[in-house]
């Protein structure tokens, strides 16, 4: 019986006979490339595999009837995409600075011990949630109260319990997003919102819907994803207490850690492209205007690269994941994101000896022919303090 930290690889079989596969997506179908040194290749191809395609079509469900706004600098390709990242690259290391590590620590420190008080608590909606909302007020650098409305959204965005894609549930972060911008305009401060709105690209300002996309992606693309893997990681230290030790024995291997979790975890499956001429990948023709998904999820298990790949090892010395994506779109909350889990990781070692799971429901995605575990839907855990 497997374990409930263990993520089984739905695509090992098709990646070593066939490379790839095809999902259909609101009639407009993938190409799935399943391999390390496919998703790699096309992911540093910009001018074949293109993100400047029609807003929201290169994600994986489209998001094409949902939203309008090109989300920045995600969906542009260089040389633009270069000019755009630039204004924001050194904004979204900040989390390496002591000082906002410092805040981090004593976010996630207040978390824990709250959670040390229950005798039982749902760790997606409890606990990852609140994690991902008040950290995210860090990045953004505003007051953490602001995390008091986020949370009011629930896991996803763009996803309700009826829909996968929920126009009407995207149009409360639009419509907050705009508000905030209109504060910004009106009382500038030291936050995300006034440095895009003083930033220019090209002797030109940004404008409010320049503005807009670069936030819709701060909000979006890292919420379920750290929700994700900050669930993951608690199920996966629960089933191996072992680990907890090693990290409080061993604080050094806590960077190690984090990037084999989110290599095994992968809590993005995939990210599209969508193709500008004919092509071939892995001797598979693909038609221009036609789209393909870069499969995270499936590269990250290559066993051509990865030695026993379904397995998490906390030793693994060479680990070239693409779980924070690769090339020139490689993942601008990735500091943020190994930031968080780092400081989680040795939170939970100082703080906790045991974790012990009381019920869980999986969350499974369905992709064609692969039906995928990304996580859980609920994880109901205790806390055992040291």
């Amino acid at each position: 019986m497997m374990k409930k930290s263990e993520f089984s690889d739905p695509f090992q079989k098709v990646r070593l006979d066939q490379g790839h596969s095809q999902v259909n997506d609101q009639n407009d179908p993938v190409t799935m490339l399943l391999r390390l040194a496919d998703v790699r290749k096309c992911a540093k191809n910009w001018q074949t595999f293109t993100s400047a395609a029609q807003p929201g079509r290169i994600v994986v469900p489209s998001e094409v009837n949902i939203r309008e706004v090109r989300q920045i600098p995600f969906e542009l390709d260089p040389p633009l995409h270069t000019k755009y990242r630039d204004l924001v690259e050194e904004w979204f290391k900040r989390p390496q600075h002591p000082e906002y590590e410092a805040q981090l620590v004593a976010i996630v420190n207040t978390i824990i011990e709250q959670a040390l008080t229950k005798e039982r608590f749902e760790v997606v909606e409890d606990f990852a949630l609140p994690l991902q909302s008040k950290a995210l007020t860090l990045l953004l650098n505003i007051p953490q109260a602001a995390a008091d409305t986020w949370i009011k959204w629930g896991v996803h965005v763009f996803r309700s319990e009826e829909t996968a894609l929920d126009g009407d549930k995207a149009a409360i972060l639009y419509d907050y997003i705009d508000e905030q911008i209109e504060q910004a305009i009106a009382t500038p401060s030291d936050d995300l919102y006034t440095l895009l709105l003083n930033a220019e690209v090209d002797g030109k300002k940004l404008t409010k819907e320049e503005i807009k996309g670069v936030m819709i992606l701060t909000f979006a693309g890292g919420r379920d994803t750290i929700i994700n893997y900050v669930t993951n990681t608690l199920a996966y230290l629960a089933e191996h207490p072992a680990a907890l030790e090693r990290l409080k024995n061993e604080p050094k291997i806590a960077g190690r850690v984090v990037e084999e979790l989110v290599r095994y975890f992968s809590p993005l499956t995939h990210i599209g492209r969508v193709v500008t001429e004919d092509t071939h990948v892995c001797e598979h023709a693909i038609k221009a205007d036609s789209r393909v998904s870069l499969c995270w999820a499936s590269a990250n298990r290559d066993a051509s690269v990865f030695k026993e790949p379904n397995k998490i090892d906390l030793d693994r010395k060479r680990n070239p994941h693409v779980a924070f994506g690769f090339g020139h779109h490689k993942c601008l909350g990735a500091h943020h994101a190994r930031q968080i889990m780092k400081v989680l990781l040795l939170a939970l070692a100082n703080k906790v000896r045991a974790i012990e799971i009381q019920d869980a429901k999986e969350n499974i995605e369905e992709w064609g022919q692969f039906e995928r575990k990304v996580g859980f839907d609920r994880l109901e855990v205790r806390f055992l303090g040291r």
